[in-house]
């Protein structure tokens, strides 16, 4: 250890760990973004080796073995985790250049990106959680402690020992504390425009849907068509439909933007708007004209509700396995088959069946898109539809629009509503969609876990616990800061996402870890909002119980988890190097 001359000051000797801590908490002065440039360089080196490594377990002859990724699946998981942070550092420094050009880059700004880096960056060279029990670590891709040591860079040190520290957290806290308002952690780094569109979305959401949400989940009762009606006047089912079918041609960062609004107030109106996005997205990809012009201003205005039908009982993720059949006879199909987790399918005009046109083609080929026309239901009356029926499946959260199980018998589709007029083109269709349902999921999953802040936030600053509120206890101000931290993580990586797919770029990979970290992220708030609360958290009448029900479903929908990771891996290892 270096002993310092006579008379030298604490400034001028040589700077340790400890010692540049010092200087970066109290004088503010590390070059945060510089940082991350510096440690992103050597992070780049760390996943190329990481995904040559679990490349070469799984090629055979040049091409990927099923086999050989399904037994080295935890590895190519982790891989596709460590490059979801990969990309989470590199947004978050993106975010602080575009802040810092606009003169925005505040002290708040800067907390949460000095401490984001540090964390994950810790995770990257400590132990990733792909959930609670699972983790991979710079062990599974055969990275020695001396290849490790020499790409953990004095940059990549540095931020890891300076920024996710007692005294970074300390003061975002504060901040927070500081801050009343119910309002977003940070700037949100979007611009005027869509601000505007947020707080018109969130005072429809704040004081139509908040003040109602919890009765409506403990009653599992619809959510009202009153608000149905007001999300069509505010155009929210019309949002990226295009104007010359009566939308309003936005954007996937504006659908962001209005889906996570609503999903802070309560997942299940936050997701009406998801299957007008599906339905409008197949119809507007692979329609005919006549399709488009049929269904999509009706969509767009709310007159028709659809509601997506893929899923089938002991098939989950597997699609290619459909049985539901479609013959055609003259000028209809008639489908037989059996339907499970439909939402919302009672209220539901329109529906977008996949089903097996083609019994003799196997997996996804023979598979065809229908946009089946139904009446609404009620509760007394679910399906007045002849050749249909099904029952209401109870589940723990993301209610207000019911799940169903739905069996089809000889249940008639006009010829005419083939999407596309084609057969055999149903599963090239769906996964057309895929990219803005998973930006748009993970918006959902944003606009969960930043309720679950605000909840857990209120509630710490309410309780008082040994004549103190819980904010002022360590661990609780501790866990408010890394949710703040982490939401902000999930939030820029879905509008990078969104911004790639308003550019037409393909972005099933952005789009895809968006939602793998969002779901995470979610069901942490949600799970720490809880334990703040105690056992009050555990008590049907406090809310934070309802969002830690609609919170674990984000890890199952549109591609459970373990998917979301196997899609990313396979299309990041079909890349070159």
């Amino acid at each position: 250890m270096h002993k310092p001359h006579v008379g030298e000051s604490a400034w001028e000797r040589p700077m340790t760990a400890r010692s540049a801590l010092e200087v970066g908490t109290s004088r503010q002065d590390l070059d945060i973004l510089g940082l991350g440039d510096q440690a992103l360089v050597e992070l780049d080196k760390l996943y190329a080796e990481a995904k040559a490594c679990i490349r070469g377990r799984i090629t055979l002859e040049g091409k990927i073995s099923a086999d050989a990724l399904e037994h080295e699946q935890h590895a190519a998981h982790g891989m596709a985790w460590l490059a979801t942070y990969v990309e989470s550092i590199r947004e978050m420094i993106a975010y602080g250049r575009r802040m810092e050009a606009a003169g925005t880059f505040g002290e708040t700004e800067r907390l949460l990106t000095r401490i984001g880096l540090g964390e994950y960056l810790a995770q990257i060279f400590g132990g990733i959680p792909m959930n609670q029990g699972e983790f991979v670590r710079p062990e599974d891709f055969d990275l020695s402690p001396a290849r490790l040591a020499s790409l953990k860079s004095g940059a990549i040190e540095t931020l890891i020992a300076f920024g996710n520290t007692r005294e970074t957290r300390r003061q975002l806290v504060d901040r927070i504390e500081d801050n009343a308002s119910s309002e977003l952690i940070g700037v949100s780094g979007l611009d005027e425009t869509l601000e505007s569109i947020r707080q018109e979305i969130s005072r429809f959401a704040q004081t139509e849907v908040a003040p109602h949400a919890h009765e409506w989940h403990l009653q599992n009762a619809y959510i009202p068509m009153e608000i149905v009606d007001g999300l069509a006047a505010l155009g929210v089912f019309g949002l990226t439909i295009p104007e010359e079918y009566d939308g309003m041609g936005l954007g996937k960062v504006a659908m962001c933007v209005v889906t996570e609004e609503l999903s802070r107030a309560y997942i299940g109106v936050g997701s009406l708007g998801t299957r007008s996005e599906i339905a409008a997205e197949l119809i507007l990809c692979g329609g005919t004209e006549e399709q488009k012009k049929h269904f999509l201003p009706s969509i767009a205005s709310g007159a028709i509700l659809p509601t997506a039908v893929f899923t089938e009982p002991n098939t989950g993720s597997d699609l290619a396995s459909l049985r539901t059949r479609a013959t055609r006879s003259g000028d209809i199909y008639r489908l037989n088959g059996a339907k499970t987790w439909i939402t919302h399918p009672v209220r539901a005009d329109l529906m977008t069946v996949l089903a097996r046109t083609n019994p003799a083609e196997p997996g996804y080929k023979g598979l065809s898109m229908f946009l089946a026309e139904k009446p609404r239901g009620t509760d007394e009356d679910p399906f007045p539809a002849k050749g249909m029926s099904g029952g209401e499946i109870e589940v723990l959260g993301y209610r207000g629009m019911k799940e169903y199980e739905i069996a089809f018998e000889a249940f008639e589709v006009s010829a005419a509503n083939l999407l596309g007029g084609v057969e055999g083109q149903g599963f090239k269709q769906l996964m057309q969609t895929f990219e803005s349902a998973r930006i748009q999921t993970a918006a959902r999953a944003v606009g969960v876990a930043q309720n679950a802040l605000e909840l857990g936030l209120r509630y710490a600053r309410e309780r008082i616990q040994f004549g103190k509120p819980l904010l002022r206890f360590p661990r609780v101000a501790d866990k408010i800061a890394l949710m703040a931290v982490e939401i902000h993580i999930a939030r820029q990586l879905t509008y990078f996402a969104a911004r790639a797919k308003d550019d037409d770029k393909r972005c099933d990979v952005e789009a895809g870890m968006a939602k793998l970290l969002g779901a995470r992220v979610a069901w942490a708030c949600a799970d720490n909002a809880l334990q703040i609360h105690g056992g009050n958290g555990f008590a049907l009448e406090y809310p934070i119980s309802r969002v830690l029900c609609d919170a674990r479903i984000l890890n199952i929908f549109e591609g459970a988890a373990e998917i979301q990771a196997q899609v990313i891996a396979r299309r990041l290892l079909e890349e070159g190097n």
